[in-house]
């Protein structure tokens, strides 16, 4: 059966014992010896030839995964690159969590160890085949060694080596002492075709144990002496405890302490009820501090001034204002994008014991690494002297790769002298995210006597989280690549000019959010694209066919895209009183993904929108699981259709003014749409499908609202009150 494990579980010699290499390259292995306390002989019983997986003498093999598993389907889809080269089925596989360690496991397009960006299959595709398929020769060689052959009669096959002249075989286990002493290969070739695995459904390897309870999430780590605590802090970004009178909270049954920091408070307690029961109990006052004054109404205001600002120039091409006097028509737009929360179904924890000079996390992160320097930092200790055991993450969204709760939990676990798990409410993480920022956008575009679009273009206004992030991706003249990504779509235009102007608010911290670029450019430039349409009298999915480049993938797609949906043929009736519609979207992004979602829609009366189906065509190169691509896509779709209706965080008097799910709603099981993905493969690589299927379904929606309606949507959320219901 297999089984997720915990590092925790494993030898840290297993991991350690080779010198660090640069991101992604191969680890020379060594012999190791089993931990003495899990009662085994010491000899050299594990082959680890590499920083990714190990093979025990019973034949275990262990595959040690850096990108960690949120929903997404990494845990079955980068060991079946390694499993591909390695000649083994799944089913033979134990699957875990690799311990923080950039030297060791850091993305090597991003440099350190994260999981983001929708790069973890572009990131595994070469590296974790390599490691398998230098085992693979390794093994190999063993076996030819013990029978005294050439290594070209053997090959592996199914966990063993065969001599295929004889068909004389070993199993791994029985080589791995052999396959430890052999020097590590270079440069091993991997399959170029001929797939087993790679490109055939195949079910999660983490799906049994979910559905038996099994996994263990962050919120689930208990040890021993461990105590719980519920946290408050302030309600305002840069706001600090003024009093606090704790007296009730301390009559509570099972609470045990009241802790403080300069921003937030917590509740200790024997078990999450009693420390949240106790934090009810609590009479705080705040210091708001500056941002006390902070609204949403204030925020755009603040944006439509900048836009104004000198702004920093992106691609551009032609002369844009000789082309919009050459137009027959010119078409300006302003749209505008609300900030949106991550909203987890786990929400954020953090579990710290500090001890004997050392600092132990356990936590669902994205990023490892940047968790244990931020663990460090707030417990004064070296980085060595912290230790992080990833868990599951129960869904993320981009919210697990800040290191804020982790840095909130070491301050107070320094003033405990037991294990403490810290536990947000659901409030409390809605109402200090790290926001999808909002934006706002200017468009025009001008359109000739036959309808094509002569020039385009876009300036975008509002924050940079790349800047903070990832400083060294920042243009010198401050550019952010990402907050333009997507800003003229897939569409190719004789004249273009894209621009931005960076506007960051102190009073709230915006981050990335399945996507951040995209996300917002997508529905700006596919919501324009249909205006265009419309004021060019031409099929919405014709016009945009029109100002594609020569692109056989693009065209396939859309066509595909229009087959598969019926596009052009009439929709069913919605119930009674409703008013359906069918719209489109195509974005091509994250390293290449092409992906067309057409939303069919019904508006009611009231002005209230339902998704009734999508139709989606993902041509994301190179497939490894198409059952993983299509989940992907579908959840994708869901998370953005939630986004699209229902998603918008507003402030007043410096505070969010949402909480939990009754006023920051997710699309619910009977408001869920039927979903149906098609796959085209191309390409020798993969490309990113995790934020793809969420960038591109809310530009589809509000254009099949304006086909049903008639009512165009420059901003989101598709409220009632937006539609005039």
């Amino acid at each position: 059966m297999t089984k997720p494990v915990s590092h925790a579980d494993m030898s840290r010699r297993a991991f350690l014992a080779s010198g660090a290499a640069a991101a992604g390259a191969l680890m020379i292995g060594i012999p190791l010896a089993a931990d003495s306390a899990a009662g085994q002989p010491e000899g050299p019983v594990v082959f680890a030839p590499n920083a990714f997986l190990r093979i025990a003498r019973d034949g275990v093999v262990t595959l040690i995964v850096p990108y960690v598993e949120m929903g997404q389907g990494t845990y079955t889809s980068v060991p079946m690159l390694i499993a591909e080269e390695l000649e083994i089925d799944l089913d033979a596989v134990t699957v875990a969590h690799a311990p923080a360690n950039d030297a060791l496991y850091a993305n090597p397009i991003m440099g350190d160890q994260e999981t983001d960006g929708s790069l973890s299959m572009r990131a595994a595709w070469e590296p974790m085949r390599r490691a398998g398929a230098t085992a693979r020769q390794m093994l190999v060689a063993a076996a030819a060694s013990v029978w005294g052959v050439d290594a070209t009669s053997c090959r592996a096959n199914d966990g063993a080596v065969v001599h295929v002249p004889t068909g004389r075989k070993i199993g791994y286990g029985d080589l791995v002492e052999r396959a430890a002493t052999l020097p590590v290969p270079h440069d091993v070739p991997l399959k170029t075709g001929g797939f087993r695995l790679i490109g055939t459904p195949h079910r999660r390897l983490d799906s049994a144990a979910k559905v038996q309870g099994a996994v263990q999430y962050g919120i689930d780590v208990r040890l021993p002496g461990m105590k719980v605590a519920a946290v408050m802090a302030s309600p305002v970004l840069g706001g600090r405890l003024a009093t606090l009178d704790d007296s009730a909270a301390r009559t509570i049954g099972g609470v045990r302490n009241v802790l403080r920091i300069d921003d937030a408070v917590a509740v200790v307690a024997d078990h999450w009820a009693a420390a949240k029961k106790g934090l009810d109990a609590l009479v705080v006052a705040w210091d708001d501090g500056p941002n006390a004054g902070f609204s949403t109404t204030a925020l755009f205001a603040d944006l439509e001034m900048a836009a104004s600002d000198i702004a920093v120039p992106g691609p551009s091409a032609g002369d844009v204002a000789a082309g919009l006097a050459r137009s027959a028509h010119t078409v300006e737009a302003s749209y505008r994008l609300p900030m949106i929360a991550h909203a987890p179904m786990e929400p954020l924890n953090c579990t710290v014991h500090l001890h004997d000079g050392r600092c132990e996390v356990w936590i669902g992160t994205q990023a490892a690494t940047r968790a244990q320097a931020a663990a460090a930092t707030a417990a004064g200790l070296p980085v060595e002297k912290v230790e992080v055991y990833n868990q599951y993450l129960g869904g993320s969204f981009g919210r697990r790769a800040e290191s804020d709760n982790v840095t909130q939990a070491v301050l107070f676990a320094r003033q405990v002298d037991h294990p403490l798990k810290i536990v947000w409410s659901r409030e409390e993480d809605t109402q200090h995210d790290f926001y999808r920022p909002a934006y706002l956008n200017l468009l025009k575009a001008g359109l000739d006597a036959s309808g094509r679009i002569t020039s385009w273009a876009h300036r975008v206004v509002g924050p940079s989280p790349l800047t903070r992030w990832l400083p060294a991706a920042i243009r010198s003249d401050g550019l952010d690549p990402d907050a333009i990504t997507s800003a003229v779509g897939p569409y190719v235009f004789d004249n273009v000019r894209i621009e931005y102007v960076r506007r960051e608010s102190p009073a709230y911290r915006s981050g990335f959010w399945r996507g951040v670029g995209t996300t917002h450019n997508a529905f700006v430039v596919e919501s324009f694209m249909d205006e265009l349409a419309a004021t060019a009298r031409i099929d919405p999915l014709a016009f945009r066919r029109m100002h594609l480049a020569d692109d056989p993938r693009l065209h396939a797609v859309l066509d595909l895209a229009a087959e598969t949906s019926g596009w052009g043929t009439p929709l069913p009736d919605g119930r009674a009183g409703e008013r359906t519609g069918r719209g489109v979207s195509l974005i091509q992004d994250f390293g290449g993904t092409i992906l067309v979602h057409v939303a069919e829609v019904a508006v009611d009366q009231r002005g209230s929108a339902r998704v009734t189906k999508v139709t989606s065509v993902v041509d994301c190169g190179k497939v490894i699981n198409p059952d993983t691509i299509a989940a992907q896509i579908q959840g994708g779709a869901i998370f953005g259709i939630s986004a699209a209706l229902y998603g918008e965080i507003t402030f007043a008097g410096g505070r969010v003014e949402q909480g939990n799910f009754d006023s920051y709603p997710a699309v619910r099981m009977d408001e869920a749409p039927r979903i149906t993905v098609h796959i085209v493969e191309s390409g020798a690589a993969p490309f990113g499908v995790g934020e793809a299927g969420t960038s591109g379904i809310g530009p589809a929606v509000a254009n099949a609202v304006f086909a049903a309606t008639g009512k165009r949507l420059r901003h989101l959320p598709i409220t009632p009150e937006a539609l005039g219901g």
